[in-house]
């Protein structure tokens, strides 16, 4: 797979701050989604990234033979390349992994959740919207992860059942987990917008 369709902004002059990882949910894209990351912080670093498979012209980040039915061969091999993508990116663009947030929303979030399980010292804080992880994750540690969801209620995607359990997965493991609950479907809305804005702009991320 290749991620080389990405946006990378940097606004030179601008105090060191996060630099933020987007990634944007089935059917977005790179553009879109940076768009996305302007709303949460329009002078923080961002690197947008696109994802390469397509289902029915949808882009997605890895295959999957229906709603929430993973192809989890294709999961690790794409998990795998966002790995590989995203540390050669940032030593190509200078970016302190320490500083680096990961941002998705839906498809997209649910790969950085993977990642997150998958290589666990790549990145240390994720702002996930509406992720949905419908199988056993490793038993792996994750103390120093700091994570943040956020989900709808009546969301018809991804069913709070499972948001709850991709919850006790990552306490489980020893990150530290932030729940944001909105009334609504798998939309974001602005509740979730101020959340991950403010979870994006605070502190470094502290363990579970």
């Amino acid at each position: 797979m290749s991620l080389d369709l990405h946006h990378y902004i940097h606004q030179p002059g601008v105090a060191d701050g996060p630099t933020l990882v987007l990634l944007h949910g089935t059917g977005g894209d790179a553009a879109s989604f940076l768009r996305f990351g302007r709303l949460l912080s329009p002078d923080a670093a961002m690197l947008s990234i696109q994802g390469a498979v397509s289902e029915q012209g949808a882009a997605r980040f890895f295959r999957r033979m229906g709603e929430g039915v993973y192809d989890m061969e294709d999961l690790k091999r794409r998990t795998d390349d966002l790995a590989d993508f995203l540390s050669a990116a940032f030593e190509r663009y200078g970016v302190d992994p320490a500083t680096a947030i990961g941002v998705g929303y839906s498809n997209g979030a649910n790969i950085l959740a993977n990642l997150a399980f998958e290589r666990p010292a790549l990145l240390k804080k994720l702002a996930l919207a509406h992720p949905l992880i419908p199988y056993e994750p490793p038993a792996v540690d994750l103390s120093g992860l700091n994570v943040l969801i956020t989900a709808g209620r009546r969301d018809p995607i991804c069913p709070p059942s499972l948001t709850d359990a991709l919850e006790a997965a990552l306490r489980g493991r020893g990150a530290g987990v932030s729940m944001v609950w909105r009334p609504g479907g798998h939309e974001i809305d602005g509740g979730e917008i101020e959340a991950i804005r403010s979870f994006s702009n605070s502190a470094a991320p502290k363990s579970g």
